[in-house]
Formats: C-alpha cells, structure tokens, sequence
C-alpha cells in the first residue's frame, strides 16, 4: 500500500510478450511495461514455443525492474500479485507463475491466478472505470474466438467458441499464403484498407440457427483454393483484395452473431475483448451495428486489447476482493477452461 492506495502486480507470459504492470485500486494504471518477442518471431512465421520461454526467462527480471521504477513504487508497497496461471503455452506460463510465487513467498505477499481471457476482458475496466457487469463479451484472438456473457467480476457463461481455428489463427495462415508475413492480423488489417471488400465472395458459416459457435476452417480454406486457382491459372492476384474479401466474411460473422446474443439476453453492453478487438474493421463494424440496435459498446484501446500485465492485476484485483485466494502451490494450466 503507498498513499493509501491498493497496489497490483500483475504478470503476464502466457505467449509471447513477457508483461508487468502496477495497478492501483483496481482500475488505475502506475506502469505497464511489455517485452514482445514479434521480431523474433517474424523469421519463423510465428511463436516457437521453446525460444518464448527462453526469452520470458531472460527479460522478466527486467521487466519486473522496469514496471516498479515506472510506477515509483517497491514490492514492499505491493499488496498484492496477480499472474496469468492459464490457458497458454506451458513453458511460458511456468515462468511467468514460477516469477509470481518467488515473489510472493519472498515478500509474503497475497497470490492470485487469473484466467488469461477473464484478464482481457478485465482490460475494459481500465478504459472505462464506470464499465461494471453485467454485460455480454466478445472474445477475438489469437487462440480464441468466444462469446461470453458476464454477470459479475469473477463468474461468467461461455456461450459459444470456435470449432476449430481461431480468428487470429485463420488470419496468420492467410497472411503467411499472400506473403504478408507475421503477425497476420495486423498485417491484414493494413492491407485490406487498400482493397475491394466485395471483389471476392467467400463463404460465411453461420453454423447452425441461434448457434454462437465458430469456423474458420472453411474459410481459410476456401481462401488458399482461391489462390492455388488463381495462381494455375496464370492471374495476378490482388492480395488487397483477396486480404479485404476474407476479412469482410470473417467480420460479417463474428459481429453479428456477438450482437444476436446481446439482443437474446436483453442486455444493453457489448465489450469487446483480445488482440483481435484491435483490429480496426470489427471496431467500425460492430460500433455502426450497436449505435444501430442501441447497444453500448466498450472497445479497449489497442494496447490494452494486446496481452500486458495491467488486464492481468486488474483481473486479479476483483477476484481477490471476493475472497478467492491462490497458494504457493499454484500450477500453470495451458488448457485451463473459462
């Protein structure tokens, strides 16, 4: 505690960016500091799992440095610690949970685990300190694509999920075929700007009526035949184009169905959550579709919808406050559910 405000630790190193930040009360951001390894990664076309966790283990002690001369604050003034226990990369959690208990034991200092998609969600208290639930999320990124409805700051209800690729997944392969490198997202979000949304027709998978499940597969699919065709056939192909069309028919389906389910639960809020929530075409999507059915819509800014310690302390703030508590005992769990 320093000037009579609760202080967070929050540690985040389920992939690839070795994350800590300082929250006070909750809500309010000291530091929030991130080591990414994307440069290191673009020379493989993405995360390799053994090279993530080396490099966790060489920057977080520096991170860890960097965040509390940040904030002005020792970890005699933390009063509490959160840490990303799962889902993840194994390697990579442990060293981010290994870190949180060595600290914790260290300085007898109260221990949370927090779930990676509960803490991006959590991101939107920090835009928005009036945000409180219940509201309904949407979940876009590199691993997940869900729709969950919130009902307070530490229970939820998974309402639908992809089948198989996530968005960000489905964006990385289609980025990787045209050539675009990685991350795919980014990437293609850029890219699309310059091209025809309509020039190419693919497919949108609704899935079964009422159903707030995913597939990209199928569409991912139908994107690499698209090329393979074009290519056979002695075209030039218009990766603006080709980047602009695929984005449209994923965007089309993950922004109406996350507004189907807003309007079946008479709900007025929308949050919107992951590293995909940055991406520029879902905001304008699903903010012209809200103002529309007169929904709310809380979009975090882009460097709060990317992993980073700050999503991580928040979460772990409310769930201490309910009474939950972690233990020395701790594990790192890479398929953890919501």
């Amino acid at each position: 505690m320093k000037d009579g405000k609760f202080l967070t630790l929050g540690i985040e190193t389920s992939c690839d960016e070795t994350a800590i930040a300082v929250l006070a009360d909750g809500r309010t951001v000291l530091s929030n500091v991130i080591s990414s390894q994307i440069d290191i990664f673009k020379n493989y076309g993405g995360v390799v799992p053994e090279i993530a966790s080396r490099h966790h283990l060489e920057n977080i002690n520096g991170v860890l440095d960097e965040s509390l001369a940040e904030a002005g604050v020792t970890l005699d003034d933390i009063d509490l610690i959160g840490v990303t226990d799962g889902p993840g990369l194994i390697g990579a959690l442990l060293m981010g949970v290994s870190t949180a208990k060595a600290l914790a034991f260290a300085k007898d200092i109260p221990l949370v685990g927090v779930h990676h998609l509960m803490s991006h969600i959590s991101a939107n208290y920090i835009e928005d300190t009036e945000l409180e639930p219940p509201f309904m999320a949407l979940i876009t990124s590199g691993g997940h694509t869900e729709i969950v409805r919130v009902d307070d700051y530490c229970h939820c209800q998974v309402l639908g999920g992809t089948r198989d690729d996530a968005v960000g997944e489905a964006y990385d392969k289609v980025a990787r075929v045209l050539g675009l490198g990685y991350p795919g997202g980014p990437k293609i979000d850029k890219i699309a700007k310059e091209g025809d949304p309509e020039a190419i027709h693919f497919k949108r998978v609704y899935l079964e009526k009422d159903s707030f499940d995913f597939s990209f597969s199928g569409l991912k699919t139908s994107v690499l035949n698209y090329i393979n065709h074009e290519k056979q056939a002695g075209r030039e192909i218009n990766r603006a184009d080709v980047a602009a069309s695929f984005q449209e028919a994923v965007m089309d389906v993950v922004a109406e169905k996350a507004i189907q389910a807003v309007s079946q639960s008479g709900m007025k809020k929308l949050v919107m959550a992951g590293g995909v929530a940055a991406n520029s075409r879902l905001r304008d999507k699903l903010g012209a579709l809200c103002e529309k059915e007169g929904i709310a819509l809380y979009r975090p800014r882009p460097a709060l919808c990317t992993d980073n310690g700050a999503m991580v302390a928040c979460a772990a703030y409310y769930k201490y406050k309910s009474g939950q508590r972690g233990s020395l005992e701790m594990d790192a769990s890479p398929s953890m559910p919501l």
